[in-house]
């Protein structure tokens, strides 16, 4: 049985707002990828991974899982289920679908991703999968995310400002840092926190995100 506390999200997640400039490009290359909620030792949370340091792109970034729609997919939920299975190990058969969101626009690797939500009815153990492309996996409590101390505002390359997460040794910037402020607001779950509070993008991580 999905719980309440997913009530307002489910109610809510297909209605995303995207701003102009997350609006896909038609030339773009389609991904998914899967929100995963769970009730976990720590209340409810969502499963997030951590990108190898190793990879030309999106080195050492903290991500849902996810990545391309192949021909072989069910479409984005199939890719969402077997990218978060080959990534980090989730069942499957474990998880309900919640809903099918809006697309977004990831310009630096000209993406058009479809988040994909889901309820881990089942959860199981989790690990990384490719240890050369997943450095870590956790199930990050919803707690922690709201939590005003682990909120900042951060500076990236080009000078724009945007939303991040202090959790669990992860920054948690840029796309997924901005999607995960939109998730916690669809779900009532977001409390105030200090907005003009600015952090500059640490150098390693500024040279790892330079890399593509």
């Amino acid at each position: 049985m999905i719980p309440t506390w997913l009530d307002r999200f489910r109610e809510q997640a297909p209605l995303l707002e995207v701003p102009a400039f997350l609006r896909p490009a038609p030339t773009a290359r389609p991904a998914a990828v899967l929100i995963l909620f769970g009730d976990g030792p720590d209340g409810p949370d969502v499963l997030l991974l951590e990108r190898a340091a190793t990879l030309n792109k999106h080195a050492g970034q903290p991500a849902f899982p996810g990545g391309s729609i192949d021909p072989e997919d069910d479409g984005p939920v199939g890719a969402a289920l077997r990218e978060a299975q080959e990534e980090t190990g989730v069942d499957p058969s474990g998880v309900t679908v919640l809903s099918v969101m809006p697309e977004l626009f990831l310009s630096r690797s000209n993406f058009r991703i479809t988040p994909v939500a889901g309820w881990w009815h089942t959860p199981c153990a989790i690990a990384p999968g490719h240890p050369g492309e997943v450095a870590s996996v956790s199930r990050v409590p919803i707690s922690e995310l709201v939590d005003p101390a682990n909120r900042i505002s951060l500076r990236g390359p080009g000078g724009f400002v945007g939303p991040a997460f202090e959790v669990h040794d992860m920054l948690v910037w840029g796309f997924t840092a901005g999607l995960l402020t939109n998730l916690l607001d669809l779900g009532g779950w977001s409390v105030p926190w200090d907005e003009n509070r600015v952090v500059e993008l640490p150098p390693e991580v500024l040279d790892l995100a330079r890399r593509g």
